[in-house]
């Protein structure tokens, strides 16, 4: 879902994105289809009658095809700018094939384009042999028409930035006024950016948008519904798409599901739940082993975070260096590292050896590489879309606070249930409050009424997404119904349970529907 920054945070992390409904709505009866049945006349009849020029990639996994189609900007107006959506294909490996598996890995600011790349991994067998694995840029998005704001040297700046705290340790729960200022400045110059380099892409940057264009994709593939994996944020694009365009959902797996009923600060204060969780359960698991840097089997989980604090509180008022750049570790960029695994527990050994050797060498080299990987930072010109995206979608896709005051009180309440992540996670809201208010969308359930049976896969320690967020959109949804992974990492599908993996690929291939409710261990 979405990722933290300090300064001022951006709200949730690379795969738990926020929000509820898009930006514009211009009647979904003439959104997507054929040209049949969009109507000679219609409106979009122009782009769903377009081809996909499929060629090979310049890059990525060997056997994948290229394509860019294009939509409007403004859907209230498809007469005008246009943009471009680009889109990858792995063709199906058998000969009985069903259609196209259209996916998406979250965000806001995930690139479907290049999680095609990954489908061996992500994608059971029997599923590619039935299906077409298409990805897409969402609009602002890497090889689409993308939305960029700060430049990368800013970025670094907005994404490392320590405030200053009552005690001086950086601490976001106790915010002074001059560090509260510095958020709001960060805040404002970050809107201002994405102002003055695309004042008009800001304007349609909402998962309504989105999933317009997916169901232009839809058409152009040639499929009469849609088949759809999505993980994390990709929920609220699947959600959003079922509640526009019901009758055009054949099976879609949201998976790490989003509530889209919650607004921006509310979601970000939730999800402080999901990272204590986590959090604790990785350090659980640290302390049993002999390499642990946090303590020992005779120590309780409450006695390893205190270690982490203590060492967050160092790196505050003496960051470390890293051997990649001049950029210090601090205790913003030290935070980053050890949200990294927060996300699957098969990174918990890359943080435990960062943590050992920041703590036992002095030195941030692991931990600013692990931050770097949350934001897909190999060199600094490739992550500086996704943060603009992400923080576009989700001040676009619900109303945000106005007032200060209340990110203030948001990160109080969020200490409460996580004193490690809860106030970045809450402060991470603050550009919304400068979102251009005519881009916001008024936010809300999604209930999908008659659409066909919607899988929902919910992880029981999911840091990124809580589980409660997948019981919330299942329950919302008027055919949705529940898979329940028990486990701990972000989302369930090919996560190493069998069960949810043997559901999942039923229901995308046979259409099958377990028992609501089916949990597996």
């Amino acid at each position: 879902m979405g990722t933290i920054n300090r300064g001022p945070l951006a709200a949730t992390l690379a795969g738990a994105v926020l929000l509820a409904t898009g930006c514009t709505f211009g009647g979904a009866d003439e959104a997507g289809g054929s040209p049949e049945e969009a109507g000679a006349t219609g409106a979009l009849a122009e782009f769903t009658g377009q081809e996909l020029d499929w060629d090979s990639c310049e890059s990525g996994l060997e056997g994948t095809e290229c394509a860019v189609f294009e939509v409007p900007l403004d859907y209230d107006d498809p007469g005008g700018e246009r943009i471009e959506i680009a889109v990858k294909r792995l063709s199906a490996e058998g000969d009985d094939v069903i259609g196209s598996l259209v996916v998406n890995p979250g965000g806001p600011g995930g690139s479907g384009f290049d999680y095609v790349d990954q489908a061996a991994y992500t994608i059971s067998d029997d599923v590619r042999e039935r299906f077409d694995v298409v990805g897409f840029d969402p609009r602002g998005v890497g090889r689409s028409t993308p939305l960029t704001c700060l430049d990368a040297v800013e970025l670094d700046e907005f994404l490392g930035t320590d405030v200053d705290s009552e005690d001086g340790d950086a601490d976001l729960a106790e915010v002074t006024e001059e560090g509260m200022a510095e958020l709001e400045e960060n805040s404002r110059e970050f809107v201002e950016a994405c102002e003055a380099n695309a004042p008009d892409l800001m304007l349609h940057m909402g998962t309504a948008d989105v999933a317009r264009d997916m169901d232009v994709l839809r058409a152009l593939l040639g499929d009469d519904r849609l088949t759809y994996l999505g993980a994390s944020y990709g929920t609220h694009i699947g959600a959003q798409y079922a509640d526009q365009f019901p009758d055009r959902v054949r099976a879609l797996v949201l998976d790490g599901a989003v509530d889209p009923s919650q607004d921006q600060l509310d979601l970000s204060v939730a999800q402080a739940t999901g990272f204590e969780t986590a959090l604790r359960a990785f350090v659980e698991d640290c302390l049993g082993r002999e390499d642990c840097p946090l303590g020992g089997p005779g120590d309780s989980v409450d006695d390893g975070i205190a270690v982490l604090n203590d060492f967050l509180e160092d790196a505050a008022a003496d960051p470390l260096p890293n051997a990649l750049d001049d950029r210090e570790v601090n205790r913003t960029r030290a935070e980053l590292g050890v949200l990294a695994a927060l996300y699957t527990d098969a990174w918990w050994p890359r943080v435990r050896e960062a943590l050992t050797d920041a703590m036992d060498n002095g030195e941030g080299t692991a931990l600013i590489l692990l931050a770097d990987d949350l934001y897909s930072r190999s060199e600094p010109e490739d992550y500086e879309n996704s943060t603009a995206a992400l923080i576009a979608v989700n001040c676009s896709d619900s109303p945000s606070p106005r007032d200060v005051e209340a990110y203030a009180r948001a990160a109080a309440e969020a200490e409460e249930e996580s004193p490690n992540f809860g106030p970045g996670l809450a402060w991470g809201a603050l550009p919304c409050a400068y979102w251009p208010e005519e881009a916001v969308a008024p936010g809300g359930p999604l209930d999908a009424e008659g659409a066909d049976p919607i899988m929902v896969v919910g992880t029981t320690r999911d840091s990124a997404t809580p589980y409660a967020w997948a019981q919330a959109l299942a329950e919302q949804l008027d055919s949705g119904f529940l898979v329940t992974r028990d486990g701990d990492g972000h989302t369930g599908y090919r996560m190493g349970d069998r069960c949810v993996d043997a559901m999942v690929d039923e229901y995308l291939i046979d259409l099958t529907v377990p028992e609501d409710g089916m949990a597996c261990a």
